[in-house]
């Protein structure tokens, strides 16, 4: 009798996935050429801004808390950003060696930085009246940046979504979700037709009022305006983000404020911000050079890509501080970026010590510190090392045991104090290594 109810609950389980898993028609999903692409350019640009910079307070969350909501809601009637300038936010992001920005164009807060005709909550009620999506994406055209938009699913500013303040148990009875499904339908058809975005980040998909039935809706809609438009994970309703499921709605993986795991399997993106908070906050901590190019190589290491934020200020400028560190970034990348873009991570997973990318048949070994006078690496089977150097530089000596390791002698003084990059050209295509543990 047991193991019959526990086979009834097996089955109940099952039919309850497959029927969740077949609300994306499989047809219509991204093409995997179209998710290859977006995955080799490895490194991209958040952008956190609206209003709330005014305060310098956190986006969306701080509506109610750090800020009173009313006060909150009314910051866009201040709010006239005269320094934004679209070119120097793509070419901050050119410099960087990042090959797509998104922006934040419309919050948990509600407000939105293009004109549309669905929500007088715009940027063209406030004092600077400046289609900032469309300057956006007109700059990111021009500096060969993949343009990308990040959109809410929840809005606690609109008054058909049942929840208004963040936390609220108590959803309004008088909302109506056919109505706020359809208000973020007509604003998401603005954005695809008009600034056809490269990718859509959705956020905001925990609460209870959003359902699956909603975003399968949503997806589709989307795909029939853009078959190749990327989606994130963050669109289907759960709060899974840092893994794909086999219900999953959406594309790829998005872990937070982490770096992912090695995955070959399912491609995936960390977002990460430059400082603590994501929207503009005064002597906000900013992170060092040396964690951010580690964290870049680390994410690619284990075929991820990097979503870097930055947050503009209230008058539309972005920190020097922030765009020098970013362009230090970019100097980097300009010597070792081969070693980053279009690579895929593995075989090894990263640690402290080292990661490993790989293209064709060359395997990179990104040096973090020196902890001693070589590296051993794990087994590699199979394989023929036929010359081992670093990047831009010359030969490195190694030796190899009987069993299989790899050990690569290291200088008293790395070349990069950052990373450092070795590269082991291989008798093999790298890229068919199986992940050695």
């Amino acid at each position: 009798m047991k193991s019959f109810v526990s086979l009834l609950i097996f089955l109940s389980f099952f039919c309850q996935s497959k029927a969740q898993s077949t609300l994306i028609d499989p047809a219509i999903q991204t093409p995997k050429a179209v998710l290859d692409d977006f995955m080799d350019q490895r490194f991209g640009m958040f952008i956190h801004w609206g209003p709330v910079t005014l305060r310098g307070t956190e986006i969306g969350w701080s509506r109610g808390t750090n800020v009173p909501t009313e006060e909150y809601d009314n910051l866009y009637k201040e709010f006239n950003p005269v320094l934004f300038n679209a070119d120097q936010w793509a070419q901050t992001a050119k410099n960087a060696g990042m090959k797509y920005l998104t922006i934040t164009a419309k919050h948990h807060d509600g407000f939105c930085l293009w004109p549309t005709a669905f929500s007088d909550y715009n940027i063209m009620n406030s004092q600077y009246k400046v289609d900032i999506v469309g300057e956006l994406a007109r700059a990111c055209k021009k500096y060969d940046i993949k343009f990308c938009v990040y959109f809410t699913v929840l809005d606690w500013h609109d008054q058909n979504y049942p929840v208004h303040i963040s936390g609220d148990k108590n959803p309004d009875p008088n909302a109506d979700m056919n109505k706020f499904v359809t208000t973020m339908k007509n604003e998401l058809q603005e954005i695809v037709t008009r600034y056809h975005p490269f990718m859509l980040w959705f956020d905001g998909n925990w609460e209870s009022p959003w359902k699956n039935e909603y975003a399968a809706d949503v997806y589709t809609f989307l795909k029939k305006l853009d078959p190749n438009v990327i989606i994130n994970n963050r669109l289907g309703a759960n709060n899974q983000h840092p893994k794909l499921g086999p219900n999953t709605i959406g594309d790829y993986a998005t872990p937070e404020q982490e770096i992912g795991e090695l995955n070959m399997k399912d491609p995936w993106e960390t977002c990460m911000t430059i400082c603590n908070q994501w929207s503009w906050k005064p002597n906000d901590q900013m992170k060092t050079l040396h964690q951010c190019i580690q964290t870049l190589a680390k994410v690619a290491g284990g075929n991820g890509n990097l979503l870097f934020n930055v947050g503009p200020m209230p008058d539309g400028r972005m920190e020097n501080r922030q765009i020098t560190r970013l362009k230090e970034m970019g100097d980097w990348l300009k010597l070792y970026g081969e070693s980053i873009y279009g690579t895929k991570g593995g075989p090894f997973k990263p640690n402290e010590v080292y990661a490993a990318t790989r293209k064709g048949n060359k395997l990179y070994i990104h040096v973090f510190e020196r902890k001693s006078a070589s590296i051993t690496l794990p087994v590699l089977p199979n394989t023929k090392i036929k010359k081992a150097f670093w990047l831009n530089g010359g030969k490195i000596n190694y030796n190899r045991n009987a069993a299989g390791n790899i050990t690569l002698q290291l200088p008293d003084q790395l070349p990069d104090s950052n990373d450092s990059v070795i590269v082991l050209e291989l008798d093999i295509n790298a890229e068919n290594i199986p992940v050695v543990s």
